[in-house]
């Protein structure tokens, strides 16, 4: 009676077991395979090694890039090297990417571990930039002024708070969904919908001119772990009308990781596509 009991304990806990390999598996997109979406034509932007896990483009065509994030779980090429901000001119025939300095006297740059970004322009016309940090395994918002002329950044301040984010869309990254919420006078935020996606949805970034979300992606999340033989794919969507009734999504970009591993974020100037990655290189292409 004991053995059947032991037994039947040990088959309950390995069906438990299952069903939860299985939900984890399915959660981060484990048997999804990518049919390759090439672009006429890509480049990878010169001077970036170790990741480009953020990007946001100005209306001027600057671009700032997050670059060097170390995180636990995830592959880094270079882990004893703090990240870093660069710069890059879309303006330019042939753009390359410039490390920004960054100053400013309490500002700890031997643990900078930037995340995502995100731009704000004052009515005075001073670019202001805010940049998630992962400092020592703690999460806080950096705020920095961009020096245009000088080509740095001067640390402003430091924000540290348990209800940092609030946003109009958020990607839910294991769920395969974006959710839209309305923004309100007061800060609160009313939910509209949510998009559920065949992928692993990762940083957003909106173009100004027309409203479109552009959506860095993984299409197998599990990969995202890095087996050199079997990289991280990438893939880019474009969501045209989100608002309304049943919005336009496209596939723009999707490679099995031959050539991109494990992108995050994109984002579109004039006719050009920005792509960046948690850890491997960034690719800019021509629409």
């Amino acid at each position: 009676m004991v053995k059947l009991i032991i037994l039947t304990l040990l088959g309950l806990g390995l069906a438990l077991f299952r069903n939860h390999q299985f939900s984890y598996q399915t959660r981060l997109n484990a048997f999804r395979e990518v049919e390759p979406m090439e672009l006429p034509k890509c480049n990878f932007v010169k001077g970036i090694e170790t990741g480009s896990e953020d990007l946001e483009i100005l209306p001027n065509g600057l671009a700032f890039i997050s670059s060097g994030l170390k995180y636990p779980g995830i592959k880094s090429f270079d882990p004893k090297t703090p990240g870093k901000i660069l710069l890059m001119d879309l303006n330019e025939e042939d753009p390359t990417v410039l490390e920004l300095e960054i100053t400013g006297s309490k500002f700890d740059l031997s643990s900078f571990n930037p995340h995502g970004i995100s731009t704000f322009t004052d009515e005075d016309n001073t670019m202001h930039l805010l940049v998630v940090n992962h400092p020592d395994a703690k999460s806080t918002v950096e705020l920095f002024k961009f020096q245009e002329e000088e080509k740095s950044l001067l640390h402003l301040k430091t924000i540290r708070h348990n209800l940092l984010p609030k946003y109009v869309y958020i990607s839910e990254l294991l769920a395969h969904k974006i959710h839209v919420y309305e923004k309100h006078a007061n800060w609160t935020l009313t939910p509209l919908k949510s998009l559920n996606f065949n992928t692993l949805v990762d940083n957003i970034s909106v173009d100004p001119k027309t409203g479109d979300l552009w959506v860095g992606c993984h299409p197998n999340g599990m990969k995202i772990f890095y087996n050199s033989e079997n990289p991280p794919a990438s893939e880019v969507l474009q969501i045209q009308n989100i608002l309304a009734e049943e919005p336009k999504v496209t596939q723009v970009y999707a490679e099995n990781g031959t050539v991109l591993q494990g992108s995050t974020v994109a984002s579109v100037y004039k006719g050009k596509l920005l792509i960046g990655t948690v850890f491997h290189k960034a690719l800019y292409c021509e629409l």
